[in-house]
């Protein structure tokens, strides 16, 4: 089984849209586990009322909130996960009704996957979000005009699924295209390095950070891009008071192993 790590904080009608989209997979043999970094009782009841209605088991797990610790949940989350194979996914981020069915395509033994996303325009996001509820064959049909007025940077990623290869796997480390909203990893993997560095504070390259051990510890990185792109909602930007030193410190680890 496949556990979705999904990680959100304050924004209910982003996750709603999350959640409904992951209702229509065509692949349904997962369960999501939210990994709530100190939201309000705003959300805690939206996710009660979905769970009350939904056929795919959601866990909620909640921490306090004290500042950007989204390392901390997504270990517990690691630990929560009854799935071997987990993927991470952020609750701002809308997805393909395939996109269990991709990542499971790519899973492969000793090998992470990094995806991609397709960002949208705040217009765009502010529509969707008056959606009633999500809806894919919608979204589908006004794909060109909204690429063509600048709703959506992709576009052919959305119409074209490329398959699994060896092509898709990097040959070494490198920072481009880690977007912790949409990455998968063994649950073994991830347990056998530690999870998540939780001294990394604040938004800003704990992704990266998370991958570079895993692939310090053997595991390679496989391309997700033209297979399981996600819909990133526009937000503003968060504070990254924490990214320098963050970038700092994962650099300081790669290289120490180039020594």
């Amino acid at each position: 089984m496949i556990s979705i790590l999904l990680a959100t904080y304050n924004w209910p009608q982003a996750l709603k849209l999350c959640l409904e989209s992951l209702s229509t997979q065509t692949d349904t043999n997962f369960e999501i586990i939210i990994a709530d970094d100190g939201s309000g009782t705003e959300t805690k009841d939206l996710i009660e009322e979905i769970r009350a209605g939904s056929s795919i088991a959601i866990t909620h797990l909640w921490q306090e909130d004290q500042g950007f610790r989204k390392t901390r949940i997504l270990n517990q989350a690691i630990s929560a996960a009854r799935g071997t194979y987990l993927v991470f996914l952020d609750g701002d981020c809308i997805v393909q009704p395939d996109f269990i069915a991709q990542h499971r395509l790519l899973s492969q033994a000793g090998h992470l996957v990094t995806g991609s996303r397709v960002l949208l325009s705040e217009n765009l996001t502010e529509q969707l979000l008056l959606w009633p509820h999500w809806n894919f064959k919608r979204f589908t049909q006004h794909l060109l005009s909204y690429r063509l007025s600048g709703g959506i940077n992709k576009y052919w990623p959305l119409k074209i699924k490329l398959g699994n290869g060896s092509w898709r796997d990097y040959k070494k480390f490198v920072w481009r295209r880690i977007k912790g909203c949409n990455m998968a990893c063994w649950k073994s993997d991830a347990v056998a390095i530690g999870g998540f560095d939780e001294s990394m504070t604040g938004w800003g390259h704990e992704d990266a950070d998370f991958v570079f051990r895993l692939q310090n510890a053997g595991v390679i990185r496989r391309s997700g891009s033209w297979s399981t792109e996600v819909l990133h909602l526009h937000h503003r930007i968060h504070d990254q008071s924490n990214a320098a030193e963050n970038a700092r410190r994962v650099r300081e680890k790669i290289l120490a192993k180039a020594l």
